[in-house]
């Protein structure tokens, strides 16, 4: 492997992971610039990327026939990997900061080893056991802050219920998917899954919403732009070409940015912040990951 390929390929893993981290601060403002709906801003980033995902899947046309059954998977998959975690993070992040929103996404890596154990029967080994007692011990100390006042804590934790619920769904999304993508291939894959993921958003659009709802200020038009350019459509093709040059583990690691540059991004951006506890909790969640995500040669 030359110098040249490594390097983009840590530069494409560096532009992906920043990418999807600006993806909840995006959101947020999008729900402070105007009193839009998650069904509608949903909508918008779904309709606005599927042009960009309908080219991959023309260019991708000349791969193997995909069977029946695996279109049956890519449909279902589609809707609970990308329409229902999406709509599940969106509806959360009207109660929880963009910073504490991505930790707790961050966890399903974590959710990915316990629905091995539980369903396809693969024992934690004992360095996984205590990742994941580092990161749910991280995760309560996130959590913990926030509980303070009875009507906000009830709220801050209804939408922390509503994004570890999106972890779920991802997780089930990675686990059950996991030989489907290597037949049908990562990018087709990817491709056919978000057009399915639209349709739903969009036929949720129509039932709930009027037309009126799309009579929006410029800014937030131009912030639905950005989510679904940048951080949705762009950061597929970036990871998956540096997942192709430096590989899952070394991946895992420039990954671990994504959290740290959320908060980052929601402090700047959104006035937000995490109490020096919630940091130390953030610290621990990120360690457990790295801990399960990364494979021993």
């Amino acid at each position: 492997m030359n110098a040249s390929y490594r390097f983009w390929g840590i530069a494409f893993a560096l532009a992906g992971t920043i990418s999807f981290a600006f993806r909840p601060v995006l959101i947020k403002l999008g729900y402070s610039l105007h009193p839009v709906s998650a069904t509608t801003l949903l909508f918008l980033r779904m309709t606005l990327s599927l042009p960009f995902f309908l080219a991959m899947a023309w260019w991708m046309r000349g791969g193997a026939p995909i069977a029946r059954r695996d279109w049956l998977g890519i449909i279902g998959l589609g809707f609970l990997g990308y329409y229902l975690a999406s709509l599940l993070d969106f509806l959360g992040l009207q109660y929880v900061s963009a910073g504490v929103g991505r930790l707790i996404m961050f966890l399903y890596p974590t959710l990915v080893v316990i629905l091995s154990a539980a369903f396809l029967k693969k024992q934690p080994t004992a360095r996984e056991l205590a990742a994941l007692a580092v990161t749910y011990a991280g995760i309560a100390l996130v959590l913990s802050g926030q509980l303070a006042a009875a009507s906000e804590s009830r709220l801050f934790v209804f939408g922390a219920v509503l994004i570890f619920s999106s972890a779920m769904c991802y997780a089930v999304y990675l686990v059950t998917g996991s030989q489907l993508v290597r037949r049908v291939g990562s990018l087709r894959f990817t491709a056919y899954t978000m057009m399915v993921s639209a349709m739903p958003a969009i036929a949720q659009f129509c039932v709930l919403e009027t037309p009126a709802a799309l009579d929006l200020p410029a800014e937030l038009w131009w912030t639905a732009v950005v989510l679904a350019v940048a951080c949705t459509a762009l950061p597929v093709l970036l990871v998956a070409e540096a997942l192709k040059r430096i590989g899952a583990n070394h991946f895992a690691l420039i990954g671990a940015l994504g959290p740290v540059t959320t908060v980052f991004a929601d402090i700047v951006l959104l006035g937000g912040g995490l109490s020096a506890a919630q940091l130390l909790g953030g610290a621990l969640v990120i360690s457990g990951v790295l801990l399960v995500s990364i494979k021993r040669n």
